[in-house]
């Protein structure tokens, strides 16, 4: 299946509304060993310097998060422990928000997502947590301000999802964030197998 990238314009909307747009979205990623993609189903919003739980808390600047003060739609990965987690860099210039994918629901390549997630019990252990799904997608810190309309690493479009389908929540793993811990910018497809076992 083609699919296109999305145009850079897209990243281009307010953070919390990108988040909730991006679910029902592909995220692909090609390697030498072949071409995995899925559809993202769970997100959560990071609003930059007013935002505890945001690496740019306070407007902090360093080599880690220097690319979320630059152009929306390129890629911001991370390594926390022994993982790498991607984020889409959203906000305007300045304003370094970011918008982390959470789980996906396999689309391509699901025999290679089997092989690189071989201790995963089934297909919705490969891919329903941050750090899963860049294992099963081959996404790494190399690929640290890639812009997503560009391969080897992009979004495309997917499905449209309905608003009401939406459900939000408190994000995952930010215990020492302050009043941050309950804001509600944890997105997910009501419903999906696929979200991250804590949503669920």
């Amino acid at each position: 299946m083609l699919m296109e990238p999305l145009e850079k314009r897209f990243y281009s909307q307010p953070t919390l509304t990108l988040a909730k747009a991006l679910l029902g979205c592909f995220l692909i990623k090609d390697t030498p060993i072949g071409t995995a993609a899925g559809m993202i189903v769970e997100t959560e919003a990071y609003m930059g310097p007013d935002d505890r739980a945001a690496h740019s808390y306070g407007g902090r600047r360093t080599k880690r998060t220097e690319i979320m003060f630059g152009e929306p739609g390129v890629t911001y990965t991370y390594s926390m422990h022994t993982h790498c987690l991607f984020n889409v860099v959203s906000g305007e210039v300045g304003e370094p928000h970011a918008v982390l994918v959470r789980a996906l629901e396999p689309f391509e390549g699901k025999e290679l997502m089997a092989k690189r997630r071989p201790k995963a019990k089934n297909e919705t252990q490969w891919t329903n947590g941050p750090g899963k799904l860049t294992k099963a997608l081959g996404i790494t810190m190399d690929d640290y301000g890639h812009p997503l309309d560009k391969s080897p690493l992009w979004i495309a479009k997917g499905i449209d999802i309905d608003p009401n389908n939406i459900a939000s929540g408190a994000r995952i793993g930010i215990q020492n964030s302050g009043e941050a811990v309950d804001y509600p910018w944890r997105f997910w497809i009501y419903g999906n197998k696929f979200v991250s076992p804590k949503t669920r």
